[in-house]
């Protein structure tokens, strides 16, 4: 193989893996929002526990919201996915959400760890690809 085809191979390459960090960051992005949404509900879970009659903020849609109030502290609707949920007293729902948010974490750490892998791999690469380009230039070669 010549220079200028192993330099079009590892273009090649580097895109495919560039590509591939791209979309792990993607994926990295949604698994945050998702485990920032379950604290979310974590912290609420513990500020309305065990508390009666207290005012919230209902949003209504586009920045709305009504005032109403709670009136039952002690169960919750829990959603568990594909648009299903289910009634839960408030301490199993709190464990719940610990155990999705823990799920998520270890995710996202997957994620992260792969990330690292072809970001290494790109580091390694690209000083190849970038010497094959000032040889092929050195020579009057076109790319």
């Amino acid at each position: 193989m010549d220079d200028r085809e192993r330099l079009n191979s590892l273009v090649n390459e580097l895109n495919m893996y560039q590509s591939q960090a791209d979309l792990l960051n993607q994926q990295m992005e949604t698994v945050k929002a998702n485990i920032a949404d379950l604290s979310i509900a974590e912290e609420t879970l513990q500020t309305i526990k065990d508390k009666k009659d207290t005012e919230t903020l209902v949003p209504i849609g586009a920045g709305s919201f009504i005032i109403t109030e709670i009136t039952n502290t002690d169960e919750v609707i829990v959603g568990l996915g594909a648009g299903a949920a289910v009634k839960k007293k408030i301490g199993d729902a709190e464990e719940s959400i610990k155990e999705q948010k823990k799920d998520m974490e270890a995710v996202l750490n997957k994620i992260m760890d792969e990330l690292k892998k072809i970001t290494d791999i790109i580091v390694t690469k690209t000083p190849e690809a970038e010497a094959l380009i000032q040889k092929l230039e050195g020579t009057g070669s076109q790319i």
